[in-house]
């Protein structure tokens, strides 16, 4: 298991943040050296060096004369770095040991194991690899692959213009129904076979969960997933509100997760609304797009993505550089968030192994819809409310989104999936005792540990945030010690 953690270091005298808030992985591959054995997997650090840092004023002669005492020898020396030194321990020397003896020393400002960093987890699909995939990465993709990558669990009901579902890159990600094998619904032809005829749904099917890692391609932002097909819509996107309620009530009735819908119009169907309340019922979210007509549905709304029921998360759609692109609709209330949409590269239903590049709202519902479906993944005993707060909560605030979305931010993968949790100094107490704010999301489980070496850490609380993400913390056994370290860490 994959721990985050999230580190504070303050001098007690003053509470002054010596070293600022810093991610640290504790499982993973070293970035420099041979690969660390599983003792140093299983502590978190190389067994063979320190990293120390002078304090200002000590000559190079004082610690020369440290490290022959401790048998240690500097390996580097980062100049600019405030002299920060890379050390070699002898052979049989216990990390903890030496952390401690230069700690007690008085000349270095701290002392600390060479932690294990491991990196971010990054499939070998060949349009990703290349960078055509930017999406990805502007929603932190690989952050939060390292984090859950598979839904293969979860059913995600494209209800659209079908799915090419013999393409290379979804074949081995198609839903298979039970009963007759079939991977989907055809509702204009009444038929288990829901080929797609226009390419629309097979675009939208490759960005939420195109087969990762298998050097094909393109990946979609959950590697592994069930896509059910509900073809909906004919050849020249086409369709009607009976036919689209059919298709939510064929993904309901099979037991789809969550519906994307990648469509809307502009006529308050009470038909269709009384169609996604019985998905509400049922604990399925309906991703909706917001449409492309650069109109503000606050006041022109669009259906199903003005729904006022909480199953609905309605998507805007970005540019490169997050800007709200011009043809999106948009929406202080009606819009939930935005993901990208610009130029985005996916599966097409021309052939087995065709792809092709769109733009539009309708391919940045998609990435919701396979963020949740990993979500979903992740925390499998949370209702369908809890996981559309973890993706609202998770999102990259942006400032062209302001006033444009009800969150006025990106879809953020990574923070959506383990969002962080962030550790402030607020100072001594009149009766000297030191505070700390600790951040994160509402309600979030934590423990907040400390340690006077960084080495051998104690647990001081568990305890959750409150409604409005936070909570403050105090030390109550925080005295005598110069140096005095603090991290909080979620908690399953």
């Amino acid at each position: 298991m994959k721990v985050r953690s999230y580190l504070s270091m303050f001098r007690m005298a003053s509470a002054r943040v010596q070293v600022g808030e810093a991610a640290l992985t504790l499982i993973g591959a070293a970035l420099l050296g041979p690969s660390p054995s599983s003792a140093e997997l299983t502590h978190g650090y190389r067994s063979d060096r320190i990293l120390i840092q002078p304090r200002a004023g000590i000559t190079l002669e004082r610690l020369r004369d440290l490290h022959a005492r401790c048998g240690t020898k500097v390996a580097h020396c980062f100049q600019n770095i405030g002299g920060l030194q890379v050390l070699e321990l002898p052979a049989g020397a216990e990390v903890p040991s030496v952390v401690g003896a230069y700690h007690s020393s008085g000349l270095v400002e701290f002392a600390e194991p060479d932690y294990l960093v491991h990196a971010f987890e990054t499939p070998n699909d060949p349009k990703y690899v290349d960078g055509t995939l930017w999406g990805l990465n502007r929603i932190r993709a690989p952050e939060g692959w390292s984090v859950q990558n598979s839904a293969s669990n979860i059913v995600v009901a494209v209800v659209d213009t079908g799915v090419r579902y013999t393409h290379q890159d979804l074949a081995a990600n198609m839903w298979v129904n039970p009963e007759d094998g079939g991977h989907g619904f055809n509702l204009l032809k009444g038929t288990a076979d829901p080929n797609d005829d226009n390419g629309h749904g097979t675009i939208v099917a490759g960005v939420l969960g195109a087969v990762g890692n298998n050097a094909l391609g393109v990946v979609g932002v959950a590697w592994r997933v069930q896509i059910m097909a509900c073809k909906t819509f004919d050849s020249f996107q086409m369709g009607s509100v009976s036919g689209c309620i059919a298709g939510l009530d064929y993904a309901r009735t099979n037991h789809a997760r969550i519906i994307n819908a990648s469509w809307g119009f502009a006529t308050n169907s009470l038909a269709m609304s009384n169609a996604v309340f019985s998905l509400r019922e049922d604990g399925i979210i309906l991703v909706a797009a917001s449409g492309n007509n650069s109109a503000n549905l606050d006041v022109n709304p669009v259906y199903p993505a003005c729904y006022p029921l909480d199953n609905v998360v309605s998507v805007a759609y970005t540019m490169r550089d997050d800007s709200l692109a011009a043809p999106s609709n948009y929406g202080s209330t009606n819009v939930h968030l935005a993901a990208p949409g610009d130029q985005i590269y996916s599966t097409f239903g021309a052939t087995d192994s065709f792809y092709l590049t769109q733009s539009g709202s309708s391919f940045a519902a998609p990435y919701v819809s396979g963020t949740l479906a990993l979500l979903l993944a992740k925390y499998p005993e949370e209702t369908a409310r809890q996981t559309i707060a973890r993706l609202l909560n998770g999102v990259d605030p942006v400032l062209s989104l302001a006033g444009k979305c009800l969150t006025a931010g990106r879809l953020n993968l990574a923070g959506a999936l383990n969002p962080p949790i962030r550790l402030t100094p607020l100072g001594l107490t009149a009766g000297g005792l030191f505070q700390l704010r600790v951040a994160a999301n509402a309600n979030r489980l934590f423990v907040v540990q400390s340690s006077t070496s960084l080495v051998d850490w104690r647990s001081l609380s568990t305890n959750s945030t409150g409604a409005d993400g936070t909570l403050e913390f105090t030390d109550g056994e925080a005295t005598g010690f110069r140096w005095r370290y603090y991290r909080a860490m979620a908690q399953p």
